[in-house]
């Protein structure tokens, strides 16, 4: 084998780097119970607050190889929210209100119709709505310019009357991109803050959408609050150091009394660092703790340093002691030492102390509980980062008249002082005034770097252009439900592993044990590579590696079977071995490629779940041909040289009793019989459409029709009919659909009750009128498990994005045969292929529900179709590479008796490898229809389907097209 010895060291390399990263995800789980185990009293009580102070005590500290816990967690491998449980969610930030904004709330009403039009097309078109609303506005008023809309006091400086369309659109497009991805951050600094272990959040490209994951939430209520939650802005004075330093010092007495009462060890104590500098608060924040066999005192400057350090002007607390600390200003009697004006509010950023640990600023603002700001974003006209006198990176700030006249007030009122800038309740800067400021426009220096400075600026402008969102689509999944489907998905690939395992040994004996070591180093690979890319596994992910390891096989297959054509031949072990590799190498390729490409589609237009299936069927065949093609390649050589040196060259077979006779001689005449083919193929799917029209369509899912759903438990089986019943009346007469989920006790309701009111409040009333309906069976306790909702918009958004996805995956499979074959008769038969058993399989679901099997078409069953259509062309492509070994790539197509007889041969060449690759993918996909659970049954049905007639459509209908259209063009 040629570049044996790169092979083995870059294998080791690959091996290597997979166990660093797995080790991150052991270590993670070993922390994560730790920290349950500290939470968790003798009495089995579990105090969520306590493992939030153990995560926060070690968060920002090396633990493992001197990566920090954060580092460690961020590296381990994250499983999706199918799997761990939490909220999805995503938001779209309302152009609407974005336009009306920019305008200045005009009043005009070629403006106001323009939005209507650009509103109501929008639900059926893929353009953003800022162009809708330019194309609607140019057919209202086609003599009205943009500037007469926009040319405005909030966009001064940058459109005026004379400014022509194109000029305000620039301008325009910009504000709405920027409001976007101010709502990103603001989204980002609240989750941040939130507490949620590795959150996924990200814009959505090509749409004014942002996608939020947030794993473990059990409150998605309070989750949902701060997603949709409108950005405040505000500016507040602040109190210095020695105006409450009494306060401080009054409290660590009590602190200090009652630790002594108590008698009980004292909390850690920060010790003194470079990160804290004396002031007016003498030496009681610098003051090294005294220590006595862990015993506390009664000293004030102990108990404070235990908390504090000092930071510049304020005080800080290490990340570790902030449950503590807020807990403490939360107790009246500790209010009572404070000005009842006084409250304390946390800096965004941290600063990293110098023992590894990081401190967060508490700044003392003057605004007593819901008291009202001086002074409100709503003011600020912009804000940009610019540059100061010396080159230093500054932020520059405008406000409106009424903002002015305040800002001069507040300013002039507060020189020498600071007054803090604060959004949704944290500190972003507190610059100190240096002077009254007339006129509304402000310089904000300090030691920012430029990043630091567009953020602030950033921070500014969410005052400046408020941008509405609302959720558009989430779900809620409980973690119980998370954990059901992580036991079903790891069951499904337990098994199906072995399935695969025991087929292989008993088909080709012990190079099948080869194969199989080969595929779990695959599995191994592609474990290793999640984690380095740090991709979240997904229930559907699973499925993907499932049947990412049925597909494997088939390299192994191609291989083998190739071999043991060779062996047939007379060739010598070594040669045969050689060839064998080197034969089937071209079809492995070609066969790999076409499903890639659909997987990089699924990525492309697919989300969430889908998503993940994509990202592990890629690395899963990317893996599978690095490891069947070299690594089993230096395996099998292994078992061949160690057989000739034994002597028993010839008791090396590869083959069994059992493979040994099967498919040898055959010489079926397969192009003969296409005719019968042809009308069995059309016949299947003429009788699938006539039957789904029968039956009204297809039964869509949610994330394809809008809705909300729910998945409720019951503590006794309970009947789907009676629930409907009993839920008709709550949901205001509007569809209701109920049926069982994953066993007796579990029913997933769907409705379409308020499905075009996408707001907070509607949710709310939605699950308000489940329960009322759910309390006839409350002698069955149900238990809402996961809920979910999808907006009428985003369902047709996804729904064209699945046809969109299945159109670009037949042109990008198209192109690729043409390429590889350069023949077109070769593409019009692989997608001719594809689309029959896409149509079959949609027919079948119609069919099968004739005998009571239901199913959804959801975004899960898209991504089966899509996969179905990979499958079924890496079949074809392997009677196609054959057919061109036995004639070339330039043969003459037209020659129809040549032709007959090549596909003939290679069909019945490759008999053997379409039926083992069939039968291994078969097996899988068996497996998951009837362990993969509810969540991915649509998905193993199309499978199921697929695989049978993606082997099918390969010999009887791709093949036939080729010889069929290549007579047609020698007529023409």
């Amino acid at each position: 084998m040629r570049y044996k010895s790169a092979i083995i060291w870059l294998s080791t390399i690959i091996s290597a780097l997979c166990i660093f990263f797995l080790s991150f995800t052991w270590k993670a789980g070993q922390l994560r119970d730790e920290a349950i185990k500290y939470a968790t009293s003798k009495d089995g009580k579990f105090d969520p607050a306590k493992r939030l102070h153990f995560i926060d005590s070690l968060w920002k500290k090396p633990v493992y190889l001197g990566y920090t816990f954060q580092e460690v967690t961020n590296y381990a491998l994250h499983k999706g929210l199918d799997l761990e449980g939490g909220l999805h969610a995503v938001l779209e930030v309302s152009p609407v209100e974005i336009l009306r904004a920019i305008s200045g709330r005009s009043n005009d009403p070629n403006f106001e119709k323009a939005l209507a039009e650009a509103a109501s097309q929008q639900a059926t078109s893929t353009k953003p709505f800022n162009e809708l609303f330019y194309d609607a506005f140019a057919r209202i008023a086609p003599n009205q310019k943009l500037s007469s809309i926009f040319a405005n006091s909030v966009n001064r400086g940058k459109i005026d009357y004379n400014s022509s369309d194109s000029e305000v659109k620039k301008v325009v497009d910009a504000e709405i991109d920027g409001a976007v991805d101010r709502v990103y951050k603001i989204i980002q600094a609240r989750i941040d803050k939130f507490g949620v272990a590795n959150p996924n959040i990200q814009r959505l490209p090509g749409s004014n959408r942002i996608q939020v994951e947030l794993p473990g939430v059990d409150n998605p209520e309070r989750a949902r609050k701060l997603l949709s939650g409108a950005a405040k802005l505000e500016f507040i004075e602040c109190f210095e150091l020695n105006e409450y330093g009494s306060g401080l010092n009054a409290m660590a007495a009590i602190i200090a009394q009652e630790a002594k009462a108590k008698v009980a060890p004292a909390a850690s104590a920060a010790p003194a660092s470079k990160d804290t500098s004396s002031n007016s608060l003498g030496n009681a924040l610098t003051q090294t703790p005294k220590k006595d066999s862990g015993k506390a005192k009664a000293d004030t400057s102990n108990a404070l340093t235990q908390l504090f350090v000092q930071m510049g002007n304020g005080i800080g607390v290490y990340r570790k002691d902030t449950a503590r600390v807020n807990a403490l200003f939360r107790r009246a009697d500790v209010k009572a030492l404070f000005p009842a004006n006084l409250t304390f509010a946390w800096n965004a950023k941290g600063v990293e102390a110098t023992n590894g640990d990081e401190i967060l600023g508490l700044e003392a603002l003057k605004k007593g509980e819901g008291q009202a700001a001086p002074l409100e974003g709503d003011v600020i006209t912009d804000a940009a980062q610019d540059f100061d006198q010396a080159g230093k990176a500054e932020v520059s700030m405008s406000m409106n008249g009424t903002g002015a006249r305040l800002w001069k007030n507040l300013t002039g009122a507060n020189v020498g002082r600071r007054i803090a800038i604060v959004l949704d309740g944290y500190v972003y800067s507190a610059p100190v005034i240096n002077g009254e400021i007339p006129g509304g426009r402000s310089s904000i220096s300090g030691s920012f770097t430029v990043e630091e400075a567009k953020d602030l600026a950033n921070v500014l402008k969410a005052g400046k252009l408020p941008a509405p969102t609302r959720i558009v689509e989430d779900a809620f999944i409980g973690p119980s439900l998370g954990n059901e489907a992580i036991n079903q998905g790891y069951m499904s690939m337990a098994i199906g592993l072995l399935l695969v395992i025991i087929f292989m040994i008993g088909y080709y004996g012990n190079p099948g044990w080869m194969a199989n070591l080969a595929l779990l180093v695959n599995l191994f690979f592609i474990a290793g590579v999640l984690v380095q890319i740090q991709a979240a596994l997904t229930l559907p992910g699973i499925a993907g590696i499932v049947l990412t390891l049925g597909m494997a096989v088939d390299a192994n297959v191609l291989i083998n079977e190739r071999i043991r054509e060779e062996l047939h031949k007379g060739k010598g072990l070594k040669e045969a071995i050689s060839l064998g590799y080197e034969k089937a190498l071209s079809a492995i390729i070609d066969g790999n490629v076409t499903t890639i490409l659909i997987g990089i589609i699924l990525i492309i237009f697919g989300s969430g779940s889908v998503k993940g299936f994509g990202v592990t069927l890629c690395i899963g065949l990317v893996t599978s041909v690095f490891t069947a093609v070299y690594i089993s390649h230096i395996l099998i050589d292994w078992m061949a040289n160690r057989a000739i040196k034994s002597g028993k060259e010839k008791e090396m077979t590869f083959e069994t009793f059992i493979s040994r006779d099967l498919f040898k001689g055959m010489n079926f005449d397969f192009i003969g019989k296409r005719k019968y083919s042809y009308w069995f193929s059309w016949g299947l799917i003429a009788t699938g459409a006539i039957v789904l029209v029968m039956q009204g369509g297809f039964n869509l899912g949610v994330d394809f029709k809008g809705g909300r759903s729910y998945v409720v438990e019951f503590a006794n089986p309970t009947e789907a009919g009676k629930v409907k019943d009993a839920l008709k009346d709550d949901f205001a007469g509007k569809g209701v659909e109920v049926k069982t989920f994953n066993g007796d006790t579990k029913l997933k309701v769907t409705t379409s009750y308020l499905v075009e009111d996408e707001s907070a409040e509607a949710s709310l009333k939605v699950r308000a009128a489940l329960e009322n309906g759910l309390k006839e069976f409350a002698s069955s306790s149900p238990k809402i498990l996961s809920e979910s909702k999808v907006g009428a918009t985003i369902a047709d958004d996804i729904l064209t994005q699945s046809f969109i996805s299945i159109a670009y995956a037949i042109i990008a499979i198209f192109i690729y045969i043409l390429i590889r074959f350069r023949k077109w008769q070769y593409s019009l038969g692989g997608v001719i292929a594809m689309i029959h058993d896409v149509l079959v399989v949609l027919g079948m679901v119609g069919i099968t529900r004739l005998f009571g099997f239901e199913l959804e078409v959801d975004q899960i069953f898209i991504a089966a179709v899509l996969t179905v259509v990979g499958y079924s062309i890496n079949d074809t492509v392997v009677v196609f590479d054959r057919i061109r070994e036995e004639i070339g790539v330039d043969a003459d197509l037209s020659n129809k008796q040549l032709m007959i007889k090549t596909i003939n041969e290679s069909i019945n060449h490759t008999m053997s490898r379409t039926v083992m690759t069939a039968t291994t993918v078969f097996l899988v996909v068996t497996v998951l229809l009837f362990l993969g659970g509810d969540i991915l049954r649509g998905f193993s049905f199309a499978m199921f389907i697929g695989v049978v007639f993606g082997a099918y459509s390969s010999i009887f209908v791709a093949a036939p097209i080729v010889i069929d259209f290549g007579a047609k063009s020698k007529k023409k």
